[in-house]
């Protein structure tokens, strides 16, 4: 039997060395290509997300559906919420509706309506035991300028505007209190996480000409989708706003931003025959 040539030693070696080098290469050629894969399939994600806009006042209960419907869905549809608080007295004066409580036949339809709507979206809707003062005589403009505040301290993200508006939403539509006073806004921001100094500094902030001006702007704007009451929400796809009024467009809304709507309960776990 031949013996086969070896090489010598520094030889071999070298040759070593150069299978290190170039398996090293290969692999950061490898690595970096599924980084940049990776990084990519990220932004084209972000880029594809959809902008949805919940216009709201905290003295409307569909806003409320609404309000919680998207919240369960912002991290099941590839969208990017807003919270957008407004001034519902300024949309119905700008576009010259009559709220339903103003109607007879519409009250006693909303009072029907708002009960089967709370078993249907697991909301604890409980109309107060005078919805007339609450709505039209006491009115919202103050708790609106109060949510406004906080936005405005909050620079990034949401989470305390989304706790303060429900912790409002659960006082007027849940429990029959008063969301006009002071005291009933450091009730409504402890339960929502806020201390005590920050109250004090949101409270005097809601009281200023800018905050009341951004209120007045956020109304404008919506006014400009020709909204004409809440919730109102806009889609943005495509450079095209799409708006949907009102708290049963979820299935239409679905189908223009390219999702599925699940029900009012996307993560609710299917019973399986």
């Amino acid at each position: 039997m031949r013996n086969r040539p070896t090489l010598p030693a520094e030889h071999r070696s070298q040759f070593t060395q150069i299978q290190f080098v170039v398996v090293n290469r290969i692999l950061t050629i490898v690595l970096t290509v599924v980084a940049n894969e990776h990084y990519s399939a990220i932004n084209r994600m972000s880029s594809s997300r959809k902008v949805v806009e919940l216009f709201y006042d905290v003295v409307s209960p569909y806003s409320w559906l609404a309000f919680e419907v998207l919240c369960r869905y912002r991290n099941v549809w590839n969208i990017d919420l807003k919270f957008k608080p407004a001034f519902l007295g300024g949309v119905m004066q700008g576009s010259g509706n009559r709220p339903p409580g103003m109607i007879p036949n519409k009250f006693y339809y909303m009072n029907i309506d708002l009960k089967r709507l709370s078993e249907y979206f697991v909301v604890p809707l409980n109309p107060p035991s005078n919805p007339v003062e609450v709505m039209f005589e006491k009115g919202t403009l103050n708790a609106m300028r109060f949510v406004t505040a906080i936005a405005e301290k909050e620079k990034e993200g949401d989470v305390l505007v989304e706790r303060v508006s429900r912790e409002l939403w659960k006082r007027i539509w849940s429990t029959d209190q008063d969301i006009t006073q002071p005291a009933s806004f450091i009730e409504a921001g402890l339960k929502a996480g806020l201390s005590a100094n920050e109250l004090e500094e949101i409270l005097t902030l809601a009281n200023s000409q800018p905050i009341k001006d951004k209120l007045k702007s956020a109304t404008q704007e919506v006014l400009e989708y020709r909204c004409f009451g809440f919730p109102c929400t806009v889609c943005h796809v495509n450079g095209k706003a799409e708006v949907f009024f009102g708290s049963d467009r979820f299935e239409l809304m679905a189908h223009c931003i390219g999702e599925k709507w699940m029900g009012p309960q996307p993560l609710k776990p299917t019973s399986k025959m």
